[in-house]
């Protein structure tokens, strides 16, 4: 008789990665010494770690191309309403992996790969990440598309290739030094390049009205190159597509007005345009009015809607012949949606198109364009709202202008109408501010040009209708719509925590990871002694995974048993990383005042001025915890340099306590929150973004909730908060602050973090102080659950059993059918080895 297998063996057994057939096996390891020896150009002998990467990637993506080419013959025959996702980010990460199980491959790579002698996890490594984002936006872009594939939409993501993208941050002295991210150094083998798309774009020149309609000559002409990257749907062998622009300078740029002398300048010039592709800026919630900054949306826009129209006009496979010439079922046909304000000169591009080339009149061409585009609002911060001076676009969108001008007009008109009199009510409500000099406002745009806007968390969607487009909601308020963000399940649990995707595999299958709202069956596993051992294993050997990372990667040692309290946030004040840098301070003094006293053992981790003083002071404040030996393991301060999404799937399963503490009605969503939620860490967190979902969800009781809510933050506005009353009143704060500001934690340079306090004390609009008092309580409640290991395990699991909402999945689903107009389709197209649909007869 066979002897009983073991947890380890049923685990395997049952693993959601995909059964590993020999034939498959035998396949992969056929097509990589294939690709070894065609595509890289090598042997055995001489292949270095990043060949054996490509020629991985290469050989999985080989799985790809024939779903990809069937994926885009069936949307053309069955011709469906297609979905255009147009971001200036997208923060995809890593490919390989996640396309490994999407198409079920990774125990069949797993196995072939360890047959070669090579070890998987090292050649995961080598893989640059993807870094076109800044954060949430970018990374929320990226769930999108893996939704939209997985549940059957035609959808496109359009964006730019940046050449460099979000900087590489090294932390030097404590202090960050930025560094170019080249992340195609070396080359990126998911993307095709598609030169015979390419497409010219237009800056500059001038308008002339002519007896034929309006014409906008003497422009300057830069190339679109499309670069296409498949994204495919969680096992359903859909691949839609990610199309990405790369500005190139035609053959003629500048070339024109020079003799045989300027030639080699002229060449060198062509730099000037080909700028548009080559970076991402660096700051997400922040408008940083530059010229290069407007080219780059222009760019993208342009070269977008004419690639959309194109495919509009033929819609048949591989034709480029006109199909359909009347644009009356442009809207029954396209839908654009504008992720945040970056993208919103597809509104008056679409109108230039429509009227100047189409030769459509004005109110046909409103009408289309209303009906076709929708708008996302991504943040309330008055800093991150794009107004772009009007002289800029005199210069580079000339014609433009002239359409913003007259959308405005007619706009005004409208209001003026329904509210006759009301000056002040049009000022408010104009697109166009004045001033000096005179601005466009590009969200009231967004909002007068699309047939819906959405906020992203119900918290958000409200204060949107209340506070920053009042005016608009009360004129249209079957405009406004709420869709709160989600998360992809397949990289942020199957992928990143295939430990806890097991482990809920065992109990419930493995449909959750198409609907996640079937967590909710783990419920019924609440008392299970052998689940919560489970769940509490897997994050133990998560922890230690870690703990082990950071050893090797940043010389640190941390305790595996300590708590790991994390903040994943970008460093901006409204997330307030400086209240958790005051509470570990706090921490600190209470151990030194009483050694003897026992702590829960804690580790915690954390584009202008002020940010990079914070990163400063959370670096010193470590220094000083980490090498006090009177405090051993019981606190650490760790600040992990740069964050991007593969430390992401690392950090984030490790986590015990997530830290949500904006300030309340600060936060527009946030999705970290959704992430650590999922792989069971408990939130710390203000009644803030989707964090009031999650209580909602999983009942407030489940999560530890503190400081004001959003009607107190306003009432404390009203009455002018006083940042020196609660330092007089908190004797632990003021000795906190005292200590920063007398540079007990920078003693070479006493005056280091002045800047820092005066900003506390005098100008904190995100009121830290306020909730100091309410989070450090909420901390020692934290502190006791966290000493009761069961009852801990046990609100984590229903905190994952409440976490099915916020699948993007389900956001997706609601942005199709309420915005959209489409339905998700569960229709699976027949894999490449089997006859398409119309030969099954």
């Amino acid at each position: 008789m066979a002897a009983p297998l073991t947890d380890q063996e049923k685990r395997k057994q049952i693993s959601v990665r995909g059964i590993a057939g020999l034939g498959d096996v035998a396949e992969i390891k056929r097509s990589f010494n294939r690709h070894l020896h065609f595509t890289l150009v090598k042997d055995r002998n001489v292949a270095t770690p990043r060949d054996f990467y490509f020629a991985l990637a290469h050989t999985v993506r080989d799985h790809l191309v024939g779903r990809w080419i069937r994926t885009q013959q069936y949307y053309y025959e069955k011709d469906p309403k297609r979905v255009y996702y147009l971001s200036l980010e997208f923060y995809m990460g890593r490919a390989l992996q996640n396309t490994m199980i999407s198409l079920g491959l990774q125990n069949a790579c797993d196995e072939a790969i360890y047959q070669l002698g090579l070890d998987m996890e090292e050649l995961e490594e080598v893989e640059e990440d993807a870094g076109l984002g800044n954060g949430g936006l970018g990374r929320l872009a990226a769930c999108f598309l893996d939704s939209m594939a997985t549940l059957g939409l035609a959808a496109y993501g359009y964006g730019i290739r940046y050449e460099f993208g979000i900087f590489n941050q090294k932390i030097r002295d404590g202090w960050q030094v930025e560094e170019a991210d080249d992340w195609l150094r070396y080359g990126n083998p998911w993307e095709k390049a598609r030169p015979e798309y390419m497409l010219p774009v237009h800056f500059y020149g001038r308008v002339e009205k002519t007896e034929s309609g309006v014409k906008w000559v003497e422009t300057q002409v830069v190339l679109a190159m499309p670069y296409d990257t498949p994204v495919p749907g969680y096992r359903n062998n859909t691949v839609n597509t990610m199309r990405l622009w790369s500005a190139k300078a035609p053959n003629d740029f500048k070339l024109q007005n020079f003799n045989v002398g300027g030639y080699i300048e002229a060449v060198l010039d062509r730099n000037l345009a080909e700028n548009i592709s080559r970076v991402l800026y660096p700051n997400d919630n922040f408008f940083e009015g530059k010229e290069l900054r407007l080219k780059q949306e222009y760019f993208v826009v342009a070269a977008t809607l004419q690639d959309i129209i194109r495919r509009f006009k033929s819609s048949k496979f591989g034709c480029r012949d006109t199909v359909r010439s009347s644009f009356n079922t442009f809207p029954e046909k396209v839908a654009i949606q504008l992720n945040d304000t970056h993208p919103a000169l597809a509104i008056p591009e679409l109108m230039r198109i429509l009227m100047d080339i189409e030769k459509l009149d004005w109110d046909k061409a409103w009408d289309i364009t209303c009906r076709t585009c929708s708008y996302t609002n991504h943040t309330v911060l008055p800093e991150a709202l794009e107004r772009w001076p009007v002289y800029m676009f005199e210069s580079l969108l000339p014609r433009h202008l002239l359409i913003i001008y007259e959308i405005n007009q007619r706009h005004l008109d409208r209001i003026a109408a329904m509210f006759p009199g009301d000056i002040d009510r049009l000022r408010r409500m104009s697109l166009i501010e004045e001033g000096d000099p005179k601005r466009i406002n590009m969200a009231h745009l967004c909002v007068v040009g699309s047939h819906a806007v959405n906020g992203v968390a119900q918290i958000h969607s409200d204060i949107v209708k209340n506070t920053v487009f009042k005016d608009f909601y009360e004129v249209d308020p079957d405009k406004f719509q709420n869709k709160t963000n989600g998360i992809t399940p397949r990289r942020w649990l199957l992928m990143c925590n295939p430990g806890l995707a097991d482990v809920i595999t065992e109990r419930i299958g493995e449909d959750f990871l198409t609907d996640l709202s079937q967590l909710k069956k783990i419920l019924q596993f609440i008392d299970d002694e052998a689940f919560i051992r489970d769940v509490a294993k897997v994050k133990q050997e998560n922890k230690l995974k870690f703990a082990s990372f950071l050893l090797k990667h940043n010389q640190v040692k941390v305790s595996p048993e300590s708590m790991f309290d994390i903040q994943v946030k970008r460093i901006h004040e409204y997330k307030r990383q400086l209240l958790t840098c005051l509470h570990a301070i706090t921490l600190y003094n209470r151990i030194k005042l009483d050694p003897e006293k026992v702590f829960v053992p804690r580790t915690a981790a954390p584009g202008y001025h002020m940010a990079k003083l914070i990163i400063k002071l959370i670096t010193s404040v470590g220094q000083v915890i980490n090498n006090d030996p009177a405090v051993g393991d019981r606190l650490r301060l760790i600040y992990l340099e740069n964050y991007r999404v593969s430390l992401a799937e690392r950090v984030i399963p490790a986590a015990d306590l997530s830290e949500q503490i904006s300030t309340a009605g600060t936060e527009a969503s946030g999705t970290g929150n959704m992430k650590f939620m999922l792989n069971g860490a408990l939130t710390i967190g203000t009644m803030d973004g989707a964090t009031v979902e999650m209580a909602y969800e999983a009942g407030e009781e489940n999560l530890f909730i503190f400081g004001m809510r959003v009607a107190e933050v306003e009432e404390l506005d009203q009455k002018g908060y006083n940042a020196r009353e609660f330092y007089e009143r908190l004797p632990e704060l003021k000795l906190a602050v005292d200590q920063i500001q007398s540079g007990f934690f920078s003693p070479s340079k006493p005056e280091l973090f002045r800047d820092l306090v005066s900003m506390l004390m005098n100008h904190d609009r995100f009121k830290v102080f306020a909730d100091y008092e309410a989070y450090v309580k909420c901390q020692e409640r934290v502190s006791e659950l966290y000493k009761d290991p069961k009852e801990w395990t046990k609100m984590v699991i229903r905190n994952i059993a409440a976490s099915g909402k916020f699948s993007s999945d389900r956001t997706i689903s609601q942005y199709a059918r309420e915005i959209w107009g489409v339905e998700p389709s569960d229709v699976k197209i027949p894999p490449p080895n089997e006859p398409p649909f119309e030969s099954r007869n």
